[in-house]
């Protein structure tokens, strides 16, 4: 059993994480992505099965050169559908960032191999819509990702790109992975440690953190929507006043 001290290091470690601007260098052991203006804390949040159709509709709202360089190919509406009732949330994880009005504005979704002799991997594929570019959201998803795959013993984490996603292919880099170029198309290798008491207390508390975020998310929307309802019940009565009294 773990000492109550050594809990109460690893949550302060862990919130201190959170906390931090990602902006310092870095290293492949500590996985610690270094982007420019990235948001000091950033809410990410773990998506299961009743999600999917926000994550049809996300991947929906990517521009065509987006969807080319998240997919491969350029990805038609109907492929996209396909693609996200295929996503295996029992054996994978899928990973979203919200804006204010809960619109998924990102997304990452982590595939763990379930081939037998490639039991610790999992491939990792990101998608960020144009209005939430620059802010770091891919790298923190990463960043993310890789910490969840720690925690469920991954030891390599690995990204199939195209050769001209260098927005992707820079993240792997900055996260200290090797990239191996074969033409139009890259492949991007990070070995990850062993999960420690430091990576599960983060990933707790960034769950905690995701979570009621997104619940003041939901009340503050539930607010406004209800404050707009209102206000065109009012507008709708003094109409109907203008109407009768002329």
């Amino acid at each position: 059993m773990f000492a109550t001290k050594d809990w109460l290091k690893a949550s302060w470690y862990a919130g201190r994480g959170m906390l931090r601007p990602v902006t310092g260098g870095s290293s492949a052991s500590d996985i610690h992505i270094h982007q420019q203006e990235t948001p000091v804390m950033v809410p990410i949040r773990s998506l299961g099965p009743s999600y999917r159709e926000r994550i049809t509709q996300h991947l929906l709202q990517l521009e065509p050169a987006d969807r080319y360089l998240r997919f491969g190919y350029a990805a038609n509406d109907e492929q996209i559908r396909r693609y996200a009732e295929q996503l295996n949330f029992e054996r994978d994880d899928i990973f979203g960032i919200y804006n204010r009005r809960l619109e998924l504005i990102a997304m990452a979704h982590l595939a763990f191999s379930d081939n037998p002799d490639h039991k610790p991997c999992a491939e990792f594929g990101v998608s960020v819509l144009k209005q939430a570019r620059g802010r770091g959201f891919g790298a923190r998803l990463f960043e993310r990702a890789v910490m969840h795959a720690r925690n469920e013993g991954v030891n390599m984490v690995f990204i199939h790109a195209l050769s001209e996603n260098t927005a992707m292919l820079k993240i792997a880099r900055n996260a200290g992975a090797t990239v191996h170029r074969d033409g139009s198309e890259s492949e991007a290798y990070l070995q990850i440690p062993p999960a420690s008491l430091d990576t599960r207390m983060t990933e707790m508390v960034e769950q905690q953190f995701a979570e009621v975020d997104y619940q003041l998310k939901k009340q503050a929307k539930q607010f406004w929507d209800f404050l707009a309802n209102v206000q065109e019940v009012r507008s709708g009565v003094q109409h109907a006043r203008h109407q009768s009294a002329e």
